[in-house]
């Protein structure tokens, strides 16, 4: 089998982000750059979506298990922090796939934390209202705020914003 890096984007479109398993890890932005540096080797390059993130770890294994099941054995995995992971990264169809999962994509934000000043910019994920507020800064996971919808009154998950 020849390995094309067409062949490894495909394969990487299938391990799915440890936090948000509706996401790839190539939905989530997170695979910077794929390289096959032989004929049985690659080289994938992958930014965190926070330094110090805990699921990096967990994504490399996903990452390196899902290329020995396609046959692939050279494989090394860069992380790389500069620049910095931006939720500009994230595909439209993983921002469709949070909303689906109800928990809101993100959108520009407003204040310098990547938050909204204002209780009626995120979008509710269930009913669409934008008559939202927020709980915590910290939702289930550290790159997620916990917001209430007051149409609704169903509690979700928002995606921060980073830029």
């Amino acid at each position: 089998m020849v390995i094309t890096n067409e062949h490894i984007w495909a394969l990487l479109e299938q391990v799915p982000d440890p936090e948000v398993p509706v996401l790839s890890v190539v939905d989530l932005g997170v695979v910077r750059d794929v390289a096959v540096t032989g004929p049985d080797a690659v080289t994938i390059t992958i930014t965190p979506t926070y330094s110090g993130c805990p699921a990096m770890d967990m994504i490399s294994m996903n990452i390196r298990m899902a290329l020995l099941e396609a046959g692939i054995k050279d494989i090394r995995i860069e992380s790389r922090l500069s620049p910095a992971w931006t939720t500009d990264w994230m595909s439209d169809e993983g921002k469709r796939k949070l909303k689906e999962y109800g928990i809101a994509p993100p959108v520009n934000p407003s204040g310098p934390d990547g938050l909204f000043q204002s209780r009626e910019q995120v979008p509710c994920p269930h009913c669409n209202s934008t008559h939202t507020e927020l709980i915590s800064q910290f939702g289930s996971t550290s790159c997620k705020a916990l917001y209430r919808c007051l149409d609704c009154k169903e509690p979700f998950d928002y995606f921060k914003c980073h830029r």
